[in-house]
């Protein structure tokens, strides 16, 4: 009998004919994520199965699985054969500790062996009562569960628990996007939403230094890292944004200069996206959460982006429920650092809620050489990597 950790797949199995090539990327991810330890990998009939590893390394490697996007849930289990003797075996040592009540729930993939479910249920459940006189059956609310997983080529699984993990679809698997990530709650936690789709991200930043600090611009950095749990390696793109927000500033309505700003960063977006091979872009607005976040600004913004769509995960969502989520990814500590992004640069005092797009044109055609000035940002475009430590 050997210790192994079972591994479920989540929304995977709800695929036809092409389900071969989700289940490819997630087993890539898995090596992946798990490539740090020694052990073994086994992928067959729906089940991925870890073994031959070091028990003290277990929490660890659980720890890591939990993070992969596209797994469901895992076990940790012990391997037997088929045979009711040494599955009965098994289950009787995981109810060493056990108190109260418990039940027996069976899968019997293999239809070809000569006993039922319900048959190997009551053999088991039996060999757990001579053992442990001081249990009892509930079939309905027991305090304990015992289930076998018996497979294909005389394999069974026995275990006690299966561990929540990140669900959604794997990495890589809906393509590549380019996420605007800020310094504050909201980015990271839209980065992680559609990381969870199945998104590979590129990140981008805008920078406007010396308004902004160098520790603003490495705070950024650190929730890239922290996300890379989830997302992988990934590569931040950090835009100088100083010259254009100070000719914005200087040549438009200060009321429109958010809205301005978003135009261009939005204009900059696009550009990088295309060069990176990424087929959409995606940002952290929450409608009506601030001015630049009305309807109307949402729309004018949006009006600049000729190719790409642009996905807004969070546009439905309470800022509490995206601080709970910030919160259980372990970003939140970190965006609420006071080091401020270029978004709370030459902010005006009553900024526009409801722009036009005929003000928004106006104000961008009194500036000079703006389109130059969009393409100088993207060429001095600054690119770090961040990788899982």
């Amino acid at each position: 009998m050997d210790k192994v950790i079972i591994l479920r797949y989540s929304e995977i199995h709800l695929k036809g004919k092409n389900r071969m090539f989700f289940e490819n990327i997630l087993r890539r991810n898995i090596l992946e994520k798990l490539g740090k330890f020694e052990l073994k990998t086994q992928f067959s009939y729906g089940r991925y199965v870890i073994s031959e590893y070091d028990p003290e390394q277990e929490n660890r490697i659980v720890s890591a699985l939990k993070t992969v996007f596209g797994l469901f849930s895992l076990s940790i289990a012990t391997k037997t054969t088929a045979d009711p003797a040494d599955i009965a075996e098994a289950a009787v040592k995981l109810c060493s500790e056990t108190k109260g009540t418990f039940r027996v729930t069976v899968n019997r993939a293999d239809k070809t062996l000569p006993y039922t479910s319900v048959e190997l249920a009551k053999k088991t459940g039996g060999a757990i009562l001579n053992e442990y006189p001081d249990l009892t059956v509930d079939l309905h609310d027991p305090d304990f569960t015992v289930y076998i997983d018996v497979r294909e080529k005389n394999t069974s699984f026995v275990y006690s628990q299966s561990i929540p993990c990140a669900g959604g679809m794997p990495i890589g698997s809906a393509g590549k996007g380019l996420t605007l990530l800020s310094g504050g709650i909201d980015s990271p936690v839209s980065t992680y939403m559609m990381a969870k789709r199945g998104l590979k991200l590129t990140a981008l930043h805008f920078w406007s230094y010396p308004y902004t600090s160098l520790e603003a611009r490495d705070k950024v950095l650190e929730l890239a890292k922290l996300l890379s749990v989830y997302t992988g390696t990934t590569e931040v793109i950090v835009v100088p944004f100083t010259k254009i927000q100070e000719t914005i500033h200087k040549y438009a309505e200060s009321n429109y200069m958010i809205t301005l700003v978003r135009r261009s960063m939005m204009r900059i977006a696009e550009k990088i996206a295309e060069k990176k091979g990424c087929g959409c872009i995606i940002n952290g607005e929450d409608l009506g959460q601030v001015a630049s976040q009305t309807l109307e600004s949402i729309t004018v913004t949006n009006s600049v982006i000729r190719k790409l769509p642009v996905f807004r995960p969070l546009i439905g969502y309470d800022k509490i429920d995206i601080i709970d989520i910030a919160q259980k990814i372990g970003t939140y500590e970190t965006s609420i650092k006071p080091f401020e992004d270029c978004c709370t640069v030459f902010l005006p005092d009553s900024p526009v809620t409801k722009p036009t797009l005929r003000r928004c044109e106006l104000n961008e055609s009194k500036i000079v050489n703006y389109d130059e000035l969009i393409d100088e940002a993207v060429d001095n475009a600054e690119v770090f990597v961040v990788t899982e430590e």
